[in-house]
């Protein structure tokens, strides 16, 4: 029987995390090839799920594991982004701690979540507001570096208004990401509360 950390889920995993890493070399060296290497992790963890269940080789660890990796990745950027991007940071790592409290099943806790929150989490965020919200929350941090660093403009000729544009509209996604996330931080503090409520 294969070992759960040798699950091709997993070493995808491991490989996403050699990319966010070896991506911090290059922040303020070269740009280019930052993006890179952090869009390459990013395409690899739309792929670790479906192969997990392709596979059966679904995992409590790597459940956990590749939520780590992606706040690993973004908390990195958002904090070498802004001097405030630690609460961004900060917020995510919160939600992960309440979410996976619940175990493997917590995207489909939805007990008296409000219907936004939901619609979001529906069919494992294979929704429009689902998407819109993964939008915000994967590609919002990378395009702002894209923009900051003349990647947008210099290099790929991105208008500067569908640069703005593109800041409005996953800024928008990421809003809806943090309701989401604010449902998530006060449901875990009813339940933690709800012996000392009565």
């Amino acid at each position: 029987m294969t070992s759960v950390f040798l699950y091709v889920p997993n070493i995808i995993g491991y490989v996403r995390l050699a990319l966010v890493f070896s991506s911090c070399f290059f922040y303020s060296t070269n740009a280019v090839v930052f993006i890179s290497l952090f869009l390459a992790q990013t395409i690899l963890d739309g792929f670790d799920g479906a192969l997990a269940r392709k596979l059966k080789q679904t995992s409590a660890f790597g459940a956990w594991f590749d939520v780590v990796i992606d706040n690993l990745g973004r908390g990195m950027l958002w904090c070498r982004l802004y001097k405030w991007g630690y609460f961004i940071a900060a917020i995510e790592w919160l939600v992960f701690v309440c979410t996976h409290s619940l175990g493997t099943e917590w995207k489909s806790a939805k007990v008296q979540a409000p219907w936004i929150v939901q619609k979001v989490m529906e069919k494992n965020f294979k929704t429009p507001q689902g998407t819109f919200t993964v939008l915000g929350l994967f590609v919002l941090p990378l395009w702002l570096y894209a923009h900051y660093t003349g990647v947008l403009g210099k290099t790929l000729r991105v208008p500067i208004s569908v640069q703005y544009a593109g800041i409005a509209f996953l800024s928008a996604g990421r809003a809806l990401g943090f309701v989401v996330e604010s449902f998530f931080i006060y449901s875990h503090i009813m339940y933690l509360t709800k012996d000392e409520n009565k």
